[in-house]
């Protein structure tokens, strides 16, 4: 059928043989409360309403493996602290490798020079078998730690489902990443081995990152190994670090059969950090179980993935989109992982064009990207893109401009996913599906399983309206716990002090009356630049360590039309001028004390930063003002040190706003 006003609507004969369709119909066959005709509306109210009833029949539709049963689906409905599937052992791992075809391709590893290989599955399972008994001798075991600074690369895989087979915690951070940024991460897990790499690719350029992994390596005494991979191909030192060294191929070329170490449903599998916006990172720990089940619905029925697709999704290790990348494996379809700039300025056409010789079916990406190939005449039709059936797009809201773009460049019968979600839970709370409609600028549906919904101040559902977008039933992937949390104080603080019981994500967003959900942006004073969540602490950190800045604050904001403004507001040291200078060193001190991705658009010099009486930098409040929200719907007076910066904060965003033509 048509929908009023729909940008897409699917094809009948392609949503009807789709991987989402078959699981209607095999739930039908066993649940009298699915019809075997039902649409997506009716497949997600069960979902969601029935919490044992479909998460049971995932279980069941995937055949996931369990060396022990569960005693059932769902023991405690509380958030935090809901138990799933009590009583089930079982391994990641095991199931991310056993759908693999022997000698068909698992990984294909791309980078922006177009180069490339393949690993088969038969490879990835006696490489992955090999560095298990590797970590093994080096005293790795169940609820240790591994920690990978890399790239995106079959060897990040390899490294984490190894880790993984053993009952052991990953946790991988990119390698744009400083020493000091990658150790206020991975010396919290106290780690038994570091897995790093010499170095990757971007925009044309290889980044050396021997000498910063021999840092890492010295801030982390728990450390009893480094295994050295030889990605870009240059030579490691052979005395400079201050534990064991391996060379990554005599960990990975020994002859040993893989064994997965069964655990229980809800025993930790990676550990993904937060972005820090004050203090050090939360260390956000997800269990084999939830992610398991999460990623095969996600990807299966939302993404359509099986044998015989491929993914190819633009990410960084060290964000949740990787994760995915690497769950991608449980499907049975190829991944493709890829180092490099997603547009360098010799191929800016790079992924569009390894897409085509790939045959890729599902490409995923950023608004920021679209946009930009957009604005700069970047034109991919020239490329063979019949293959691609899905382009996932996520990391910030969608705006409605990129629609007719992706239809008129790429194809008009491609689903353009938007999807929306978190770190925090490691997959989407919203997006589309082969059986959803999609319309412009929205999110086609919340993602099954998913009670979602949108509160106002009071904590009342509201709908065509903004409201906070909240969870009122728990998801098998919600973190289990945070890193070193014992009483899950800042856990409960971090999703739950709003709304008791209920899972509040800090995003506004409004539930259309046609069943769609618009995303409106962060709530909370968050970056989240290009999909990527960024710590201010650690822009912050960084510049405020320079003799000539007093203080310093950033702000990440959305704007109209899909673009983020993140801007840095400095306050110069007495009589220090900001010039040209200066702001080329405050750039370099993030760059290397941060990452290049925290680097600002703008540096602009202001008289004072706002903070509570208590303290606090105004993080929140100044980005309301900066996107022109009301002053007085912002932040009570009273409660700021220096009142007078509420106008001049709100004055620069008008300003802000004019020079881009806005209101």
């Amino acid at each position: 059928m048509k929908y009023p006003d729909s940008f897409f609507t699917p094809d009948p004969e392609a949503a009807a043989t789709s991987r989402i369709a078959d699981f209607t119909r095999w739930a039908a066959a066993r649940h009298r409360d699915v019809a075997a005709d039902a649409d997506y509306s009716a497949l997600h109210h069960w979902s969601v309403t029935d919490l044992e009833g479909f998460w049971g029949a995932v279980w069941e539709y995937f055949a996931i493996e369990s060396d022990t049963p569960y005693e059932q689906v769902l023991a405690e409905e509380t958030m935090p602290g809901a138990r799933w599937f009590p009583g089930a052992t079982l391994n990641y791992a095991h199931h991310a490798l056993r759908n693999l075809p022997d000698d068909d391709v698992a990984i294909i590893a791309l980078d922006e020079t177009g180069s490339g290989y393949e690993v088969t599955g038969n490879r990835l399972r006696a490489q992955v078998a090999s560095l298990a008994a590797t970590l093994r001798d080096l005293g790795v075991g169940r609820g240790d730690r591994a920690v990978g600074y890399l790239p995106n690369t079959p060897h990040t895989i390899v490294a984490f489902l190894a880790t993984a087979s053993l009952g052991a915690v990953w946790s991988v951070c990119g390698q744009d990443y400083a020493p000091r940024a990658a150790s206020d991460r991975f010396a919290q897990l106290e780690p038994t081995v570091l897995i790093a790499a010499d170095g990757y690719l971007f925009n044309g350029t290889t980044h050396d990152r021997r000498d910063a992994t021999r840092e890492l390596a010295q801030a982390l005494p728990t450390s009893k190994a480094t295994l050295l991979v030889d990605h870009v191909g240059l030579p490691w030192p052979g005395t400079t670090h201050p534990s064991l060294t391996i060379p990554w191929e005599d960990a990975t070329t020994r002859t040993e059969e893989l064994v997965c170490t069964p655990v229980p449903f809800d025993h930790p599998l990676w550990v993904v950090f937060s972005s820090g916006t004050t203090g050090l990172p939360k260390g956000i720990v997800h269990g084999h179980g939830g992610v398991l089940l999460e990623h095969l619905k996600t990807l299966t029925l939302h993404s359509d993935l099986g044998p015989g697709d491929r993914l190819l999704w633009y990410t960084t290790t060290h964000w949740m989109m990787w994760n995915l990348v690497a769950s991608t494996l449980l499907t049975g379809a190829t991944t493709c992982t890829y180092d490099g700039s997603p547009a360098p300025l010799s191929r800016p056409d790079i992924l569009w064009d390894l897409a085509a010789r790939h045959r890729v079916t599902v490409f995923g990406t950023s608004p920021q990207y679209l946009l930009g190939m957009a604005k700069f005449g970047i034109d991919p039709s020239p490329h063979d893109l019949s293959s691609v059936r899905v382009i996932g797009c996520t990391g910030s809201t969608l705006p409605a401009s990129a629609y007719p773009w992706v239809r008129d460049h790429v194809g008009a019968d491609v689903l353009l996913a938007s999807i929306s979600g978190g770190t925090d839970v490691v997959s989407a709370f919203a997006g589309s599906a082969p059986t959803t409609p999609v319309w412009a600028g929205e999110l086609s549906a919340p993602h099954l399983g998913v009670a979602l919904s949108a509160y106002d101040e009071a904590g009342l559902p509201v709908t065509a309206q903004v409201g906070e977008l909240v969870i009122t039933r728990p998801l098998p992937s919600m973190p289990l716990h945070f890193w070193n949390d014992p009483d899950g104080t800042r856990y409960h603080d971090a999703y739950f002090s709003s709304y008791p019981g209920v899972w509040r994500h800090g995003d506004w967003i409004t539930l259309t009356p046609h069943g769609s959900v618009i995303v409106h942006g962060r709530s909370d004073s968050t970056l989240n630049r290009n999909g990527v969540r960024l710590g201010s602490a650690d822009i912050h950190d960084a510049v405020e360590r320079l003799p000539e800045i007093a203080e310093a604050l950033v702000i990440g904001a959305e704007e109209p039309d899909g673009g983020y403004w993140m801007p840095l507001f400095v306050v110069p040291a007495t009589g220090v001028p900001l010039d040209e200078d200066l702001r080329e060193g405050i750039r370099t001190a993030i760059r290397t004390g941060a990452s290049p991705r925290h680097v600002p658009d703008e540096i602009l010099q202001v008289p004072a930063i706002p903070h509570t009486r208590t303290g606090k930098k105004l993080e929140i409040p100044v980005k309301r003002l900066l996107q022109g929200a009301p002053a007085e719907q912002v932040v009570n007076p009273a409660t700021v040190d220096t009142p007078e910066l509420i106008e001049y904060y709100a004055r620069l965003g008008a300003e802000h706003r004019e020079q881009r033509g806005g209101t």
